[in-house]
């Protein structure tokens, strides 16, 4: 239901380390950071570590490790957090398919909430 929210194509840009995206929770509540299991960002079919992957909400930058300890940030419904992915080869301003896998882990829950979701969009 929330996964053709996931990915914000107006917010896919290029940067200095790689490129970066708007992404929006996929659930009807907001979650403390280190609710968020995985964040698994994939560009035309190649998945990148999620060590390369940084999530910044409100002006706070959270990598993996930052992101499985922090306990009083939260990523609310509605609000697009941007996923700074780092990319070591030269991207190719134009067209590129991106996907998206967030699996939350909520408490009252007794099985992961693992949402995939991909577009095409324009990265200049």
């Amino acid at each position: 239901m929330y996964e053709k929210y996931m990915i914000v194509p107006e917010r896919a840009k290029k940067n200095e380390k790689g490129f970066e995206i708007g992404a929006r929770l996929p659930y009807y509540r907001g979650v403390s950071l280190s609710m968020v299991e995985e964040i698994e960002v994939s560009l035309d079919g190649e998945t990148l570590p999620q060590s390369d992957v940084v999530i910044t909400v409100h002006g706070n930058s959270y990598n993996l490790e930052q992101r499985e300890n922090e306990l009083d940030d939260r990523w609310e419904m509605g609000e697009v957090a941007t996923l700074s992915v780092a990319k070591e080869s030269d991207l190719k301003a134009g067209e590129h398919t991106i996907g998206l896998k967030i699996n939350l882990r909520i408490g009252y829950m007794p099985f992961p909430s693992i949402r995939v979701a991909e577009k095409t969009v324009v990265i200049g």
